[in-house]
Parts: structure tokens; C-alpha cells; sequence
């Protein structure tokens, strides 16, 4: 059976990111005048010696069209993003009262250890103990670009967006664990923390915490599965505020 060509077959795909339509329509842009100034047919300009029509610097250029114009080019994580949209409604991110504050975190009055609950996620690595660390929003490549200055503060549990690791992979070794508030346990970033041996959660809903918090986080809760996600099985691992010195 035939099929039927619309024009994103034809012609490619129309992104619903506004950077990437507008890298690809000044690329398609440019083509189009190098093919019309070369007065040849559409075959012998593909396939003949204007192969190479488009050079590094026409890329270089095109892409420093679109940072005057205040284009910045966005993290994998924008899958996350659509997928749980109101997880990643943002208060700001240089403001010091800001947390997450995602629909279905479990939270808890402090137990008689001043462990106070404040939300759970998915175990990537089961390990022996809890772990006890700073809780630290890591959110925006200037914050990447500090730690990479300045070194990662001591103790650091990040707390992240990016499930791909795209924006964390620069400092992740410098994470003594890893809060990530989409993803699976077959994500991009749990395999990194895996293979770092850092410990994380992901799929993490939070409630309440805010950068400079002490928190503990339940990795000795046994791993979440891929039969646990096909089945629906709940296997969440805890995150605690410490209230206690």
C-alpha cells in the first residue's frame, strides 16, 4: 500500500521547541540560496561537488545568530518536563525559600530522631546504609559552571532535573548522592550514578526541601525493578529532612 506523504515526511519535522524550529529553518534557509545560486538541478546540486555546501562556519554563524537573538539551547531533560509537567513548575530558581513541591510526596512530623519525611523515589543501588548529606538544588548551567570553578561543596546531595544527566555530567563525580525528580531506574542518569557508584533516587517527589537542608535518603531500600514499573509495584525508597543536629 502507497503511503500517503504529508509534509513533515518531505520536508522533516517541525520541532515544538522554538530553538531547534529556528536552527533548522535558517540551515533549510541557506540551502535554499546555495541551491539557487548554483543554477543547477536539485539531483546534480545533492549529489555533485556541492555536497560539502554547508561548512563549519555556516554553522558556527547560524549558531551565533541565534545566541544574539536569546536563544539558549535547553537540556535533555525537556522530556521530563513534558511528561510530568507540574513537577517542574519553577518558583524561581535563585530564590533561597524555593523547593519542589511535587503532588503525592509523602511527608511526615519528625520521629523521635528528628527525621522529619519529606518525600521518596526509586532506589537505583541498594546499599548497606542510609545516606546523610546537604540537600542542593542543581538546576541551571551557571550552577554547573560554579562547581566547576569552585569544586563541589562538601557532602553535596544534588537535587536534579535532568534524568538524561546531560546538565550534571561535568560535575557528577563531585555528588556524594543524587535527588532526580523524573526519570525511571533505566534512565540516563541512573546508569551514570550506577557505573560512578553514587547513590541516587529517581522519580523523586519532594515536599519542602530547601538548599542547605540536612537530609538522609532510604538507599537501603531495595532497588526498583523494570518489573516493578511493567506491574505497577510501589517500591519507593524515603527521603528524610534532618531536624536534629
Amino acid at each position: 500500500m502507497a503511503k500517503l506523504m504529508v509534509d513533515s515526511d518531505k520536508y522533516g519535522y517541525q520541532s515544538e521547541f522554538a530553538a531547534v524550529e529556528a536552527y533548522n529553518s535558517m540551515v533549510k534557509d541557506l540551502v535554499r540560496k546555495r541551491f539557487a545560486a548554483a543554477g543547477r538541478p536539485w539531483r546534480e546540486f545533492v549529489f555533485g561537488p556541492d555536497e560539502a555546501v554547508l561548512t563549519k562556519a555556516d554553522m558556527e554563524a547560524i549558531e551565533a545568530q541565534l545566541l544574539a537573538l536569546g536563544y539558549r539551547f535547553t537540556p535533555s531533560a525537556m522530556s521530563s518536563a513534558i511528561e510530568r509537567p507540574n513537577a517542574y513548575k519553577d518558583a524561581g530558581l535563585d530564590n533561597p525559600d524555593f523547593s519542589f513541591e511535587h503532588e503525592g510526596a509523602p511527608t511526615a512530623a519528625p520521629d523521635a530522631d528528628g527525621r522529619e519525611l519529606r518525600g521518596a523515589g526509586d532506589n537505583v543501588v541498594t546499599y548497606e546504609k542510609n545516606l546523610t548529606g546537604i540537600a542542593r538544588y542543581v538546576r541551571t548551567s551557571d550552577k554547573v559552571l560554579e562547581y566547576l570553578t569552585k569544586g563541589v561543596p562538601p557532602d553535596t546531595i544534588a537535587i536534579v532535573d535532568d534524568s538524561g544527566g546531560t546538565l550534571t555530567a561535568p560535575v557528577l563525580e563531585g555528588f556524594k548522592g543524587v535527588l532526580c525528580a523524573g526519570g525511571t531506574t533505566r534512565s540516563h542518569l541512573a546508569i551514570l550514578t550506577r557505573e560512578y557508584g553514587i547513590p541516587c533516587l529517581m522519580n523523586s517527589r519532594l515536599s519542602g526541601i530547601k538548599d542547605g537542608d540536612r537530609v538522609e535518603v532510604e538507599i537501603s531500600a531495595r532497588a526498583k525493578t523494570g518489573e516493578d514499573y511493567a506491574h505497577g509495584i510501589d517500591a519507593s525508597a524515603r527521603v528524610w529532612r534532618l531536624t536534629k543536629a
